[in-house]
């Protein structure tokens, strides 16, 4: 169907991106349309579609998937962050030169995508609209407020004095957890994420947000809506946005890599001048206040409460031989979670894997027919919960039982480089960048390594991967600062046998200052105890291992007070000093 209507309309290639009208990692079931064309449901994936070739470019977290999910399709698999790689943009140059005439969905592709596109490059919104019949519709779900210890009203006058310092008028914010920031307001309008599908746009003089999809039933939406308007927030219907460049007047700040290629080119053929930049906004978020930060705090207790009930579960459920599937293991975890108060719900998809399901990075649990648990090898289970308080992202490693010598080898061996980054004291203004390398040394001295980064930002009560800083190997500038919050999470992958990741969640702490400068260091956030029975000892140092030993007492004396006894007991055999 595609092919046909490429013919009828003289395109050369198609474009369609894996995110939404908001650049968002994670978009809608409406924007799904990678998935919808491909079957591939990896969260990064885009797709070229040609008269004579079809390919998938994705990274290196999804090549066993996307090799497995792609197979019989007719479409290839184009490899991104390895050495040989060949973008989009270059292929489309190779393949057509500049003479090709290249459509794109301009609502669900990034301005910033899109201008690196060779050749004559059309947008034809929601392109994939004619052809997905039973398409889902725009998400329109309960809106509610959150307390993160500032008022949307004093983030309002900071992000104006931001446009009286950049001599603008106004600023359009679309990227979405940008906007649920400013405004202190949460949905579920995208699995997993606390987010209102929606742009706002802010002047010097008001406030509009263009939220509103159908009419408005729902008695905590009302309310909320009710403050936001009593606060001065005009409320406007999400289509409203493209009758923007008519209406407004003056220099508007945009941010091209999270604003829709349609918009872009609505607002540049209207005449209004842009001023291009990164969101002000990314990296104001980022930093925690107190407030968020005590929160952090309390999620994690409550997370790791949930997390050791699981693992005791776990490890006496095998033991006794019952059978118990990954799918069982994730559902139990999540039942354990909704037992916490301020639940929401999980932060991501539970990844729940056995043995080679836990060679891919970002496997997906089956329902039906998953795999059982044995009382051998690895059980790997990445996860994270959405609190009142907070966001949290956890990975632990289980051995099941008798481990091989390689498996130990693997396992204390990504212990090493997460506790390696855990205790790293480095100078204020080092992006993180710079420390990826600590976390991956003990694997390079083995000649082995992992493909995807080794820290992601994490939101307070927002999406669980953030930026603007990160930890790995591309070099991203953004420095790390006191009250940012990162994960360290290196791993091994070998496929079709194990894979092993540690994970924590690290706040970023001020370590005192020197004749050298200012210094700063990291607080693990995570509670939930390293497994030390798998851990070859002489690959550990004396600062590694007290590190370790040090970490695993706290986790005990701050979580089984607030255990049951026989959980705290267990607890206590598994957090004794190696």
């Amino acid at each position: 169907m595609l092919r046909a209507l490429m013919r009828a309309k003289g395109w050369d290639a198609v474009v369609v991106t894996g995110s939404d009208p908001h650049c968002s990692e994670y978009p809608a079931e409406r924007w799904k349309q990678v998935e919808w064309l491909s079957g591939f449901t990896g969260e990064a994936g885009d797709l070229v579609v040609t008269l004579d070739h079809a390919g998938l470019w994705t990274d290196t977290r999804y090549f066993i998937q996307a090799e497995q999910q792609l197979a019989g399709t007719g479409i290839a698999l184009h490899k991104m962050r390895v050495p040989e790689q060949v973008p989009i943009p270059q292929w489309l140059h190779e393949q057509f030169g500049d003479e090709g005439l290249i459509a794109v969905d301009g609502l669900s592709m990034g301005a910033g995508f899109a201008q690196a596109l060779p050749g004559t490059v059309i947008s034809v919104p929601d392109l994939l609209g004619r052809l997905w019949e039973d398409r889902p519709g725009v998400p329109q779900t309960p809106v509610y407020t959150a307390d993160p210890g500032e008022s949307r009203s004093a983030k309002l006058a900071w992000l104006r004095q931001f446009l009286q310092e950049q001599g603008c008028e106004g600023i359009l914010l679309t990227a979405l957890d940008e906007i649920a920031w400013t405004l202190n307001v949460r949905a579920s309008d995208i699995e997993y994420n606390p987010l209102v599908i929606s742009y706002l746009l802010v002047t010097r003089e008001e406030a509009s947000w263009y939220v509103l999809k159908e009419r408005v039933e729902d008695p905590q939406t009302e309310a909320t809506f009710s403050i936001l308007k009593s606060d001065g927030i005009r409320l406007l219907s999400y289509e409203d946005i493209y009758y923007l460049p008519s209406e407004f007047q003056g220099r508007l700040f945009v941010d091209a890599e999270t604003l829709n290629f349609h918009l872009y080119n609505n607002l540049v053929a209207a005449g209004i001048p842009l001023e291009e930049g990164t969101s002000p906004v990314q990296l104001r978020k980022a930093v925690k206040n107190e407030h968020e930060i005590a929160g952090m705090r309390e999620a994690h207790l409550r997370d790791g409460l949930a997390m050791e009930r699981f693992l005791y579960w776990l490890d006496r459920s095998v033991a006794a031989g019952r059978e118990i599937t990954e799918w069982d293991a994730a559902v139990k975890l999540g039942q354990l979670r909704a037992d916490q108060n301020g639940y929401l719900g999980d932060s991501f998809a539970t990844i729940s894997a056995y043995g080679p399901g836990a060679a891919l990075p970002h496997y997906i649990t089956p329902h039906r027919y998953a795999p059982v648990i044995r009382d051998s090898g690895f059980y790997l289970c990445d996860s994270g919960g959405q609190y009142t308080c907070g966001t949290t992202d956890i990975t632990r490693t289980v051995p099941m039982g008798s481990c091989t010598a390689l498996e130990r080898e693997d396992y204390t061996l990504v212990l090493k480089g997460h506790i390696d980054l855990a205790m790293a004291v480095f100078p204020e203004g080092t992006p993180g960048c710079r420390l990826d390398v600590l976390a991956r040394a003990p694997l390079w001295q083995s000649k082995r390594n992992f493909g995807h980064g080794t820290g992601h930002g994490v939101g307070w009560l927002l999406g669980v991967h953030e930026g603007p800083q990160d930890i790995r190997q591309n070099l991203n500038p953004t420095p790390l600062m006191p009250g940012m919050i990162t994960s360290d999470e290196p791993g091994i992958y070998r496929e079709g046998r194990h894979g092993v990741r540690h994970e924590n969640l690290l706040l970023c702490v001020p370590a005192g200052e020197t004749e050298f400068g200012r210094w700063l260091a990291f607080e693990p956030l995570t509670l939930c105890h390293f497994d030390t029975e798998p851990i070859e000892l002489g690959l550990l140092d004396r600062s590694e291992i007290r590190w370790l030993n040090d970490y695993n007492e706290h986790v005990y004396r701050t979580l089984s007070p607030l255990l049951p006894p026989e959980i705290s007991a267990w607890l206590r055999e598994r957090t004794l000093p190696v």
